[in-house]
């Protein structure tokens, strides 16, 4: 039995992850890439259910991987308070949980889309299989966070009928891959904080490596965003010469994610700190509404 009881909102919503949902807003980049977001009304609302349908199967990868790292959930600083480590979620009823968003996510993307059922599918088996134990195989690990960014753009554009472009791809993946080496980073950081191995693939990094692996995919990131920006084929696309004007948003970002993470030792969740980060969350929102003014309101 729970230590909340069966039916504690907070304890179920944490073990969901809720909060974890906003990465599923990478189903909407090829649609507000495209300058659709607007006049692609069905699109628009197709996402939201394909945004509903990913949600469910990812926290259901969330609930098996709590439960394949319940012990050692239990010796981390943090993962400690998750619902199953601490208890306050049964094994049993985070089981049906599990049931009924696995059976719900699948039966949405069954009625909207084959092709997005496929990408979800795939989504689902890449990462049960990292939580079976491609997690504990350096690099593999990382790769596979990064290729779940890649499924949730494809699927997005595969839902809203519009050709996700190589550049998207492009960043989208090295932007994951960025993220997910900060966060193994982190993982690094508590090790020498507290002398255990907080996951297996730990022992194959160190900060050195890590480090120049962040510098290196930094620099990339914004070498191709700028490509991206003043490319024939996107200001065409767009009728726009001044995307390129929205790279100072993305160098000031990556800038200060560096700084949070080889400064301040705090990047184990990227979500948590784009909920609670006021730099992060500025620049993000700074990005999105030049961008916005940029392609949708050109006389401006």
């Amino acid at each position: 039995m729970s230590k909340a009881g069966f039916w504690s909102i907070p304890a179920v919503l944490r073990l969901i992850r809720v909060h974890q949902w906003v990465k599923n807003l990478f189903l909407f980049l090829p649609i507000f890439f495209a300058g659709q977001l607007f006049n692609n009304i069905t699109g628009f609302v197709h996402l939201c259910y394909a945004f509903l349908s990913f949600s469910f199967i990812a926290s259901s990868i969330y609930i098996i991987n709590d439960y394949q790292d319940i012990e050692e959930d239990r010796r981390h600083p943090v993962k400690k308070n998750r619902p199953l480590a601490a208890g306050t979620v049964s094994v049993p009823f985070a089981a049906i949980i599990l049931t009924v968003l696995f059976i719900t996510g699948f039966g949405i993307a069954y009625f909207l889309d084959v092709w997005f059922l496929v990408i979800l599918g795939a989504y689902f088996i890449f990462n049960l299989s990292y939580s079976m134990g491609l997690k504990n195989i350096p690099l593999v690990d990382i790769f596979i966070i990064a290729l779940g960014f890649l499924f949730r753009t494809l699927a997005g554009g595969v839902v809203a009928d519009i050709p996700v472009s190589q550049w998207l791809m492009i960043m989208v993946f090295l932007l994951a891959l960025f993220l997910a080496l900060a966060k193994r980073r982190d993982d690094i950081v508590l090790h020498i904080s507290s002398g255990k191995h907080m996951r297996k693939s730990v022992k194959n990094y160190n900060l050195e490596f890590l480090g120049a692996c962040l510098t290196m995919i930094s620099g990339i990131i914004i070498v191709s965003y700028i490509m991206y920006t003043i490319s024939a084929e996107v200001t065409t696309r767009l009728d726009s010469h001044n995307i390129y004007l929205t790279s100072i948003f993305v160098i000031a970002g990556l800038m200060r994610y560096l700084q949070i993470t080889m400064v301040e030792n705090n990047s184990g969740s990227p979500t948590k700190i784009l909920y609670k980060d006021t730099f992060i969350r500025a620049t993000v929102i700074s990005w999105i509404i030049s961008f916005y003014f940029i392609i949708y309101l050109p006389e401006f």
